[in-house]
C-alpha cells in the first residue's frame, strides 16, 4: 500500500492518497486538488476513487473539480443526499485499489452520513498473517485525543443529544472493535473547531486512542452524551453554508475570475459601498498603518477559518496585501472555505495609498510589560480579552473583560466600555487580537492598543494572572 497523508496547517486539515498497484483513492480532498493529482502521477497511480467521509462544514471540498480532472467516482455515505452523481456506500460496502480492500463503515454522530475507512492488504504469499497493520480513515468521527462534535446537524431534524448518542454507538460497537494496531488517520488535528480537545499529532492507534483520549473512557450512554454536549464552542456561521455547497459540489477553482489591480479610489469607493477591506498583512504592519474602515485578518494564522467565522459568505471583499502573489495566495485560501466574492486586490498596497494622500489609521503595538505599566497607573484603561471562553477562564490578565473574538460584533453593545477611552486588547499572541481591534476601530473606538505577544508573552513575564470570571464579561464561543 502506498499512503500518504496532505496536511493543511491553516485548515488543521487532512487528506489522503491510497494506491496499490496503479490504482489510488483520495480521501477528503481540500478544494485545490492538483497537488493529489500530480503525486499520483509521480507514483504512478491512477485516481479510481473520490471519499468523502461526511459532509465537510469547515471547508470546500475540491471531489467535483477532482473528478471531472481525473474521472474518478466519488464516493459518499448514503446518508449525504449529494445532489451529483455518486457512489452512495452503506455499513460493509467494500471498495478495491489494487490489492488494498477499502471498506466502508457507517459512523453516524458528528453528521448523519460519516463514515469511516479501513484500508486492509491481504496476508503475504507463504500464507502466514503478517499483513501490516489496517489503517482507519475516520473522518471527523474519531480524532487523535478527541472525537467529533455532535451539534452540525440541527438543520436536519437531530438534536445534538441525538447525535451523541449515534456517536457512541459509532463508537463502541464499531471502532473500538477493531484491533489495538490499527492506525488511525483523522481529517483534522488540533486548531479545527470540529472537536473541543484535539492533539497535534496527525496519526495515532486505536491501542492508544483507547488509552488517552477522554472520550473513549468507560461511561455509559447518558454519561457520554452529557459531556459531548455541554460547553462546546459555538459552531461557525459559514459552517453549514460550505456543507450545503459540498453536497451541490462546489465549481472549479480554474473557473474563478482573474485577480483585478484596483486603484486606491477604486477601493475608496467600494469601501463606501459596502465592500469589506480586508487587510491581509501582519499585525506589526496593520498597526503602522492601514486602510481606515479595514479588517485585519492575517495571513500568517488560520486565516481561512477567521476570514469564515468574520465574513459574511456572499460580501463583496477588496484585498490589501504586500504583493500580488500574497493577494493570489489569500484569494485562494479565501475559496477553501467559500469566499469567492473577491472584487480585487489595492495596487500597490499601502504604499499606494498613502502616496495619493488618503487617510490612513493606525493601532499602536504594545508589550506586556506596557501593559502592566498601564494596569497599575491607569484605573480608566479598558482591557479586553478576546479569546475563547476556555482560554479565558484558564487565567488572564487581571481587569480584563471576556468578548471572544468570533462574537465580538454581537457583544458590542453588551460591553460598558467607553469607545473614546483607552482599550487594549489581548489573545493568546497578539493574531486574533489584531483582528478584534480592526473591528472594534470600525465600530467607533478612538484609542485601541494591540497585545503583542498576548497572555502568553504575560505568563511567560511571571505577571499575576485571574482566574475569576467576572460578572459583567460578555460571552460567547
Amino acid at each position: 500500500m502506498y499512503f500518504k497523508q496532505f496536511y493543511l496547517g491553516c485548515l488543521a486539515h487532512a487528506s489522503y492518497l491510497i494506491g496499490s498497484d496503479g490504482e489510488a483513492a483520495v480521501v477528503d480532498p481540500q478544494r485545490d486538488v492538483d497537488q493529489y493529482i500530480e503525486e499520483a502521477n509521480a507514483q504512478n497511480l491512477k485516481i479510481k476513487y473520490i471519499i468523502e467521509t461526511h459532509l465537510h462544514a469547515d471547508f470546500v471540498s475540491g471531489h467535483r473539480e477532482l473528478a471531472d480532472k481525473t474521472c474518478a467516482e466519488i464516493v459518499f455515505g448514503r446518508e449525504a443526499g449529494a445532489t451529483f452523481p455518486h457512489r452512495a456506500v452503506k455499513d460493509g460496502d467494500e471498495l478495491t485499489i489494487g490489492n488494498v480492500t477499502l471498506r466502508i463503515m457507517e459512523t453516524p454522530g458528528h453528521t448523519p452520513e460519516s463514515i469511516c475507512v479501513l484500508a486492509t492488504e491481504p496476508e503475504d504469499n507463504a500464507g502466514k498473517d503478517v499483513r501490516p497493520p489496517a489503517k482507519l480513515l475516520t473522518g471527523d468521527t474519531l480524532f487523535v485525543g478527541d472525537v467529533g462534535r455532535p451539534d452540525l446537524a440541527g438543520g436536519r431534524g437531530y438534536t445534538s443529544q441525538d447525535m451523541a448518542a449515534m456517536m457512541y454507538d459509532s463508537l463502541h460497537k464499531k471502532i473500538l472493535t477493531l484491533r489495538d494496531d490499527v492506525e488511525v488517520y483523522p481529517a483534522h488535528g488540533a486548531g479545527s473547531m470540529c472537536g473541543k480537545n484535539l492533539s497535534t499529532d496527525t496519526s495515532s492507534t486505536i491501542g492508544q486512542q483507547r488509552k488517552f483520549n477522554y472520550a473513549l473512557q468507560p461511561m455509559s450512554k447518558d454519561e457520554f452524551v452529557r459531556m459531548m454536549t455541554t460547553d462546546l464552542p459555538e459552531a461557525p456561521a459559514y459552517f453549514p453554508k460550505d456543507a450545503e455547497i459540498n453536497r451541490g459540489g462546489a465549481a472549479s477553482l480554474e473557473g474563478l475570475p482573474p485577480l483585478r489591480s484596483m486603484t486606491p479610489a477604486e477601493v475608496a469607493e467600494g469601501a463606501k459601498h459596502g465592500c469589506i477591506v480586508l487587510d491581509v498583512r501582519m499585525a506589526d504592519e496593520f498597526g503602522v498603518a492601514h486602510v481606515p474602515g479595514s479588517m485585519n485578518i492575517a495571513l500568517g494564522g488560520q486565516f481561512a477559518s477567521w476570514a469564515g467565522t468574520l465574513i459574511p459568505m456572499s460580501a463583496p471583499i477588496v484585498l490589501v496585501t504586500e504583493s500580488e502573489d500574497k493577494a493570489e495566495e489569500a484569494r485562494l485560501r479565501l475559496a477553501r472555505v467559500g469566499l469567492e466574492n473577491i472584487k480585487g486586490h489595492l495596487a500597490g498596497g499601502m504604499d499606494a495609498w498613502k502616496e495619493v494622500g488618503f487617510e490612513v489609521a493606525i493601532v499602536p503595538q504594545i508589550s506586556v510589560a506596557d501593559l502592566k505599566r498601564l494596569i497599575d497607573s491607569r484605573s480608566d484603561l479598558q482591557v479586553l480579552d478576546v479569546r475563547r471562553p476556555a482560554e479565558y477562564e484558564s487565567g488572564h490578565v487581571p481587569r480584563a473583560v471576556t468578548s471572544p473574538l468570533s462574537k465580538l460584533r454581537e457583544s458590542f453593545q453588551l460591553l460598558t466600555f467607553d469607545p473614546a477611552k483607552t482599550t487594549t486588547v489581548i489573545c493568546a499572541g497578539g493574531y486574533r487580537s489584531s483582528a478584534a481591534t480592526s473591528l472594534l476601530q470600525a465600530a467607533g473606538f478612538s484609542d485601541l492598543l494591540n497585545v503583542t505577544g498576548g497572555t502568553t508573552a504575560w505568563i511567560k513575564a511571571g505577571y499575576e494572572v485571574d482566574k475569576s470570571v467576572p460578572p459583567a464579561s460578555a460571552g460567547g464561543s
